[in-house]
Formats: C-alpha cells, structure tokens, sequence
C-alpha cells in the first residue's frame, strides 16, 4: 500500500500547552495541528514516518531508529511531565534499511546515539495523538547530503509501504527560516522572509521543483531546518499526483511555522521531479563549463583526467604565459549543485608553476578532500570549479586590517593553522571570517591569534 497522505509540521516547543505562555501567539498554528491531527484519525494509519531534523545528523548517513519503542519528554524546556510514548514499526523500519542497502543509499538501523523522542517527532506527535494513537512510528534522520539524496530516500520510504502493505502516512518536521525579523533567534535576514514564500507558494500547489529550485545560498541565510524533511516528503510521491493544501503560515516570533497536506492521486508522467532537477542542473553545470576560462577547464580536465584514465593530466599546449611562467598558492573548488563538492589549496607554491599547482590541487580536491567521498565518473556533468591564485601573505596588525571582501585570513595559534579564502557566501563580517577560520584549525574561538591576509584572484563561472 503506497503513502495515503503526508503532512508538514514544525515543531515548536511552545505550542505544547504547559511548556510556555507564547503558545497563544500562534492560534493559527494551533488551530492547524488539530486539523491535521484530525485528517489523520480519519486515514486511521497502521504507521506514521517521522522524518526529524533533531536527533544524530550524519554528514553521509541516514540514521532511523531501531528497538520497539522509544519515549521521551519536554525536559529541556522545563516540562518534564509533558511525557510520550511511541511503539516503533520495526519491520518497516527494517525494510528502509534493507532497501537503502539494495540501492546503495547510506541509510539504516546504526549509530542511535540518542533514543529518547527529540522535539522535532514529539511534538507533531503530541498534537497527532491527542486525536489518534493507534499507530506505531518510524523515526528518520536527516543527514548532511544534498537534497537529491533526500529525495530518493523519499522513495524507498514509500516502497517499505508498498512491501510491507502497511497504510502510511508521513510527517514531515520542520521549522521555516529562523531570521524572520529583528528580533529571531538569529537576527534578520532579507532571505527569510524569501524563503518562506518559496516554501509555502511550493507547499499549496505540490509544486516539488520549485522546492528543489530554491537556492543554497537563501536556504543559509534564511537558517531553516525543514528544507530537507520537505524534500523527502516530496520523493515519497515520485511520479504521482498531488493535492497540496498550506493549512496555516505564521511567524510572530521571527521564526516560521506552517503546516501543510498532501494527498496522492494517480500515476503522472510529468511528477519524477528529481529527473527533472537534474536535468535543470545538468544543463547548467553544462553551460558554466562552456564558458570556463584556462584555470578553470584546466582543473576540470585535470579531475576529469584523474577519475576517467586514473592517471595526472599532461600540462597542455598553449596555456596563458600566466599559468606556465608564475608560480603562487592555488585553491581549487568544486562545486556541485550549488554545495561544496570539495576544496583543497596551497598558501604558497609546492610545484614549478601555476598550472602545475591547478592539477595536483584539483585532483586532491576531488579525490582527496576526507570531508567527502572521493568524485565519481556519474557526478563529473554535475561539477563546477573555481580557482583562487593567492598573492603573497602580508602581516596583520589586528582584525580592523582585515575585509572579507578583499582579504582572505590566516589564523595562528601555536602549531595550528587555519585558513579562509575571501569574498565567501554567507561569511559578511570580519567577526564569521576569524571565527570560522578558527573553528576550521581546531583553535578555542577566546584563544589569542597572529593574523596574516592575501588577496586573490578568482577564476569562477
């Protein structure tokens, strides 16, 4: 039996009723839950998926819970006899698990570091259970990987259903942008607001690809935590029809809440969104390619030689006096939809020219960058590269020498050393570049520092 119906929640520990006074600023919320809540009893489902952004988030791993129950309560926010309960579906959750294996999708029963319900499941629950209780759930963790891989755990979520028969119906958790207004948890930001017309606009008409179009950067800046449930909400209904129906928005504490439904229909050519996706970002990564300038086909030939022929590019023929008759410290970036793909430089030159430095930098950023898994021949189309040609280090007095527009930094302390390229995407302050960098070296964000600065020249699409 497929998903008969799937919902997105937030989960805002105020509208838990004894857990603070704010709850009756949100009466549109509210009002909304016990709608769903109460579409939900009458589907009368055997399980209901809970897809949680706030229990263990791996960089690479799907994680779903595993055991025959699991409780938890409001604790943290001084309620704790505001307690749950939930029966898990072991065989269900078992099924993801096996399925995930079969496909080659990181996802399974290992790795529980917390078993206790986190808010982002109890309170959808709590709400969902007032009305109906007669299920038993599935716990699903997000994880660090980009949204396509979201999407198709969607998918097998919606296969374990169909293998196990059982009548399912999916909660997607999720906050909207933390940045609303001046006074959000995280101060405001122009891409809040933006973003969270996006999703709403996308919720009301089902409209899935306008979910995957929305981009990195506004997700960011807008500091949500809903984005990736919401994509694995839509996957569930690869190449269906869907009624989508937005229940309720409403920020009036600088954070968005909405609640929305999604009932499926018949089969519909025009619904695998994640094919379309990514042919939208083929064709782009397509058309950056053919514009790249000579540091930047260089990297992509020197990966590309790397992946395909395992073996290092021959320095080509007619390259730019530049590249050939200069050393200097190279950064090359790869990039694949809109994420960092990998990303590894020198501060001063290890080679005997530029160029030199392009290929061994960009190899190592694809195969050798421990962040990620080593670039595959299937992602090649999808990447895009950008080389930063660092000028020489300067000393620097203090941060007031220091611009995260022109200067790139390099902070010291003792034998640890870390490094921030220039002119970065959500870095706006000379405060986020010396944090950062310092976070990036492993260095207390109180330690003392000595600072060096260098400009760059960039090389992007």
């Amino acid at each position: 039996m497929p998903i008969i119906a799937a919902y997105a929640m937030p989960h805002p520990p105020l509208a838990v009723p004894g857990i603070s006074p704010k709850e009756s600023g949100i009466p549109k919320t509210l009002t909304a839950y016990d709608e769903a809540a109460r579409q939900i009893a009458e589907l009368a489902p055997e399980t209901i998926v809970f897809i949680t952004p706030h229990n263990v988030l791996y960089s690479d791993y799907f994680h779903i819970s595993p055991g025959k129950s699991a409780a938890g309560d409001m604790a943290r926010f001084d309620a704790e006899e505001v307690r749950l309960e939930a029966q898990y579906d072991e065989e269900f959750a078992g099924e993801i698990a096996k399925l995930a294996g079969e496909c080659g999708l990181r996802a399974g029963l290992e790795g529980e570091k917390d078993s206790a319900l986190d808010h982002g499941v109890f309170v959808p629950m709590w709400f969902i259970n007032r009305r109906y209780s007669a299920y038993k759930a599935v716990r699903v963790c997000q994880s660090g990987m980009e949204p396509a891989e979201h999407y198709r755990l969607g998918r097998l979520i919606a296969q374990a259903a169909e293998n196990t028969g059982r009548k399912t119906v999916m909660i997607a958790s999720g906050d909207l942008s933390h940045k609303l207004t001046k006074d959000s948890p995280y101060g405001h930001s122009p891409q809040g607001p933006a973003f969270d017309k996006a999703v709403t606009d996308a919720f009301d008409a089902a409209d899935f690809l306008s979910l995957f179009n929305i981009p990195l950067e506004t997700r960011e800046a807008a500091a949500e935590c809903g984005y990736n449930s919401f994509i694995t909400l839509a996957g569930c209904f690869d190449g269906q029809a869907v009624t989508g129906k937005l229940l309720s928005y409403e920020g009036p504490y600088g954070v968005g809440y909405a609640i929305a439904s999604f009932i499926p229909g018949k089969p519909d050519a025009d619904r695998y969104v994640l094919n379309q996706y990514e042919t939208v970002t083929f064709d782009a990564a397509r058309k950056s390619q053919e514009t790249e300038d000579p540091w930047q086909l260089l990297a992509r030939q020197s990966l590309e030689c790397a992946v395909l022929n395992n073996r290092q590019l021959e320095m080509p023929d007619g390259l730019p006096d530049e590249l050939t008759n200069s050393k200097a410290g190279v950064f090359v970036s790869l990039h694949k939809n809109g994420r960092l793909r990998g990303c590894i430089g020198t501060i001063t030159p290890t080679t005997t020219s530029v160029a030199a430095e392009i290929i061994q930098n960009a190899v190592s950023s694809g195969l050798h960058d421990d962040r990620f898994d080593p670039v595959n021949v299937s992602e090649l189309p999808f990447i895009t590269y950008k080389v930063d040609v660092l000028f020489p280090r300067e000393y620097c007095a203090g941060p007031e020498d220091l611009d995260v527009r022109q200067y790139g930094v390099i902070v010291y302390n003792g034998n640890k050393r870390g490094l921030l390229l220039p002119n970065l995407e959500g870095v706006d302050t000379v405060e986020d570049q010396l944090r950062i960098a310092k976070q990036k070296a492993g260095i207390p964000l109180n330690a003392p520092v000595k600072l060096e600065r260098f400009r760059v020249v960039r090389h992007e699409g």
